[in-house]
């Protein structure tokens, strides 16, 4: 039975620890901003914390990923995107990843060694790979500072909408993968970030057309969803309700960022196409 939206309103201490920790997070982040080596240092933090209770979610499946292998390639990808030199040595940083991560998972159990090495390489491309988008978003001349705050609302929009909507009106079960997410709650929020990408246009500097803030809106918004459900197919596979309690009521850091990790590159791939983006 679906439950009734005042059944899935968060009690009120738990709401007002969401907001606290979600304000306080907001202003480090958009803080971070204002300088390529902060944002770099923020999103190499968030990435690997993130990665970290990624690995405690393998383990829950019986096999850990490589750690150390995993954060020096994770933070690699990063760094990389901050002196905007990972388009020469992603190549030899994918391929140093993979033979690391097969020869120390040599020291594991026989049993798992198919799986370490897997979960490896699945953590820094799903952690590394696409939070670098983001800080390539920021290393680009005169644009990045407003294509990265562009790219920051158009998701939290979609995650405060869906959970607005969804708790208001929402009736119908999105996926089983999440219970509490509605159809309704996805749609609104698509059409919440659709709208607010038309906003770009007015934006001085950026010569974007209302109809290519609108694209944009719409890529992000229904990439951001995937990245959140994503996240929550880790999370009932290992079958915990949070990837960690860092960060309180948000649960952990994975949790609070899923919609990021899809959701960044989504941005920076629809800004790419539209030709706000030009080839390197």
């Amino acid at each position: 039975m679906t439950a009734t939206a005042s059944e899935r309103v968060p009690p009120s201490p738990e709401l007002a620890r969401r907001v606290v920790s979600g304000l306080i997070l907001a202003f480090i982040v958009f803080a971070s901003i204002y300088t390529v080596p902060t944002f770099t240092f923020v999103v190499l933090v968030v990435a690997l914390l993130s990665l970290w209770e990624l690995a405690g979610l393998s383990a829950r499946k019986g096999q850990e990923l490589v750690f150390p292998i995993a954060a020096v390639a994770v933070a690699a990808y990063v760094v990389l995107a901050g002196f905007g030199l990972l388009r020469r040595y992603e190549a030899p940083l994918v391929a140093g990843t993979l033979i690391a991560s097969l020869a120390l998972s040599l020291y594991g159990s026989r049993q798992g060694y198919f799986a370490r090495s897997a979960y490896t390489l699945l953590g820094v491309l799903y952690i590394g790979k696409l939070a670098s988008y983001f800080v390539a978003l920021r290393t680009l001349p005169g644009v990045g500072t407003v294509y990265v705050v562009a790219s920051i609302v158009l998701i939290a929009l979609t995650d405060i909408s869906a959970m607005l909507v969804g708790t208001t009106i929402g009736r119908t079960p999105l996926s089983s993968i999440s219970p509490r997410k509605t159809w309704e709650g996805a749609i609104g929020a698509f059409l919440v970030a659709s709208a607010a990408g038309t906003s770009l246009a007015v934006v001085p500097g950026l010569h974007i057309p209302w109809w290519h803030g609108l694209l944009i809106g719409a890529v992000t918004s229904f990439a951001a969803q995937a990245g959140d459900l994503v996240e929550s197919a880790l999370k009932r596979d290992a079958r915990v309700k949070d990837a960690g309690s860092l960060l309180g009521g948000h649960g952990g850091v994975l949790d609070r960022f899923d919609s990021y990790t899809f959701g960044g590159v989504a941005c920076y791939g629809a800004l790419f196409l539209t030709g706000h983006i030009p080839p390197h």
